[in-house]
């Protein structure tokens, strides 16, 4: 039964700093995948690149101290892919995927974060080409494999997902046509037909994963859901349990845990 775990880091070195590493040991977790490095090939030291028996593999971006992504397994791929082969969103490091094919059998996992549009209306363009990009990239892939696509989206879905949702609706992560966007990828009869994994598993309101810095959001819990397990429905279908760790605090976002039932 696979565990996996998706935790944005907001930089591995301070997340190293506050615990993760240590934390992550003591999870049983089958697959860890990793958004917001914030590092360089040159800053990953062997507990970074190898903990706890783990292989990891990155997507660096060219900036330095910019995102980024990992997974981490135990088991050996079969392949190792990193980027989307788009040139604007791979120099920013947002994309690793790791297959596990066997006979009669077609499997990924994928490691993505999403860009953020809170800085401005520039960056907020990235974020729109980047989904515009990303669907029929999806959609492709569904067509020929099952997979788990365990990502920071940036976006919270519904008004369920976020505390002050009226106060959001113009504003980068909630924005209308971002809302849509995932709508029609969870759309089964037109649309993208993946399923936002947890909302199987849960259905209450004030599961977040992320929460402001600013004031006392996170005492508060005035927080979004922005971290999800987006998959295939047959996997999906596989999924079990799910739960949110807010024990300890290794960044802004929380880690989102899933297990499956499968054999890998």
């Amino acid at each position: 039964m696979p565990r996996i775990i998706s935790a944005n880091l907001n930089g591995i070195r301070s997340a190293h700093k506050k615990g993760f590493f240590n934390w992550m040991a003591n999870q049983d977790a089958d697959f860890i995948c990793v958004q917001e490095l914030k590092a360089q090939q040159a800053d990953m030291t062997e507990e970074f690149l190898a903990p706890h028996g783990y292989h990891g593999h990155f997507h660096y971006a060219d900036k330095k101290g910019y995102s980024g992504v990992g997974l981490y397994t135990k088991e050996e791929p079969s392949d190792v892919i990193t980027g989307l082969g788009i040139a604007e969103f791979d120099s920013e490091g947002r994309w690793v995927e790791k297959r596990f094919d066997k006979p009669g059998r077609k499997l990924s996992l994928i490691s993505v974060y999403f860009p953020s549009g809170t800085s401005g209306e520039e960056r907020q363009q990235v974020k729109f080409r980047f989904l515009a990009a990303l669907y029929p990239h999806l959609q492709a892939l569904k067509a020929e494999r099952e997979f788990i696509l365990v990502a920071d989206v940036n976006i919270a879905h519904k008004e369920i997902d976020l505390k002050n949702w009226r106060g959001n609706q113009k504003n980068s992560g909630f924005l209308p046509e971002e809302r849509a966007w995932l709508t029609r990828l969870f759309d089964g009869a037109q649309g993208g037909g993946l399923v936002d994994v947890f909302r199987t598993l849960n259905d209450k309101a004030e599961q977040y994963t992320w929460w402001s810095a600013r004031g006392a959001a996170r005492a508060n819990n005035v927080g979004w859901r922005l971290d999800y397990h987006l998959a295939t429905p047959g996997i999906a279908a596989l999924a079990k349990t799910e739960a949110i760790y807010t024990g300890q605090h290794f960044s802004d976002h929380a880690p989102l845990t899933i297990d499956y039932d499968f054999q890998l």
